[in-house]
């Protein structure tokens, strides 16, 4: 449980909302944009800033996933959305050959000396002149993310051997679309906040984090992605859907319990995790209880833990014949059919935060069995 409190640390200190590491494609784009875009339904974006938002996000994923398969270290691909006071910020990280860099860096500072009128004149001359790249326009994709936001592109390499060096890009767009850069005078971006993250995902195993309220279209968005990255990675059927449902249940369970939005940003975000270890997905959540709920919340789990698979069956016949409209036995039901899906106990912390809350951890182990 140490690691969930590292996350949840890291992710409320950097006001990190997602992080991905991994394979950036075609399909999984599509979720992670989904993402970013029901996280922006409650802020204060207009259709404009969204559109504009959207499209550099959209740029950024293509821009990756053009490397992502193509190279060693394809698995350190990375894609986090954070906040700001002013608005979002978008960062992907992705390994790309040295022998590039020195073309790339060139390529960014020219266009980072340009101003948005002097932005859109070259792209309309790149596009005429059909000077595309042998990777599939991605010169044209750099264009095409500064002119969008009409402002400067912030990134870093940092070397990872003697052939490859990791790309990262970031951009701070504000509630209308506009992209903010650091200016002269002020700190240089600095990278080292994002390679902290890939490095402890990495050494942790894991490839997706989310932090913030989990609300419906979250929850289907963070669903579609797991769904979409389990097909791709080609895993056996009737793991996909044991992972896929205890997923939908240990999502369900957050919402159960939260106390509201209020609460969770003065006293802990709820937390989603997804790892794979030695074949094993560990599924993780964290999320703010009442203390008045912990108790009865706590002999639930110390009664499932105790019953193996034909206990945990019969417990949940029981459970389904006494549920009633106004019992609280769903989120019971929930809890066992975890249990009984994953073939694991359910591990579980809860750590005290105030007279009033306490934040409650939960982990399912999910091992690539049949049966």
């Amino acid at each position: 449980m140490d690691l969930t409190r590292s996350v949840r640390n890291k992710m409320t200190e950097e006001r990190l909302l997602f992080a991905y590491r991994g394979v950036v494609t075609d399909k999984n784009s599509v979720p992670l944009l989904m993402l970013l875009e029901q996280e922006m339904e409650n802020s204060e974006y207009g259709n404009v800033g969204r559109k504009r938002l959207f499209m550099f996000v959209l740029e950024s994923l293509q821009n990756v996933s053009r490397h992502s398969d193509k190279y060693e270290h394809s698995d350190m691909s990375l894609v986090v959305y954070s906040r700001n006071d002013n608005g979002y910020i978008v960062t992907t990280g992705n390994a790309i050959p040295l022998s590039g860099v020195n073309e790339l860096k060139l390529r960014l500072d020219e266009l980072n000396k340009l101003n948005s009128n002097e932005i859109r004149n070259v792209y309309r001359q790149t596009l005429m002149k059909s000077e595309i790249s042998g990777k599939g326009g991605a010169g044209l994709g750099l264009i095409e993310m500064a002119k969008k936001t009409g402002n400067k592109l912030d990134y870093d390499f940092v070397e990872l051997d003697n052939d490859f060096c990791y790309f990262i890009l970031s951009k701070s767009v504000d509630s209308v679309g506009i992209g903010m850069h650091i200016d002269k005078g002020e700190d240089p971006f600095d990278s080292k906040a994002v390679t902290g993250l890939e490095h402890m995902m990495s050494e942790n195993n894991i490839y997706l984090i989310w932090s913030g309220h989990l609300s419906l279209g979250i929850e289907k968005e963070v669903l579609s992605f797991t769904e979409t990255k389990l097909t791709e990675e080609d895993i056996e059927l009737s793991i996909r859907k044991r992972v896929f449902s205890i997923l939908v249940e240990i999502l369900e369970n957050v919402a159960n319990y939260s106390p509201g939005k209020e609460a969770e940003e003065k006293y802990g975000m709820p937390v989603a995790m997804i790892r794979l270890v030695d074949k094993v997905y560990l599924l993780t959540t964290g999320n703010l209880i009442l203390n008045s709920k912990v108790d009865h919340l706590k002999k639930k789990l110390d009664t499932i833990n105790k019953y193996d698979k034909l206990g945990l069956k019969d417990l949940f016949t029981q459970s389904l014949s006494g549920q009633t409209v106004k019992s609280d036995s769903t989120g019971n039901m929930g809890l066992i059919e975890m249990a009984r899906k994953s073939g694991s106990k359910l591990t579980y912390q809860f750590e005290n935060v105030n007279e009033l809350y306490s934040y409650y951890t939960l982990t399912v182990r999910v091992e690539y069995y049949t049966g």
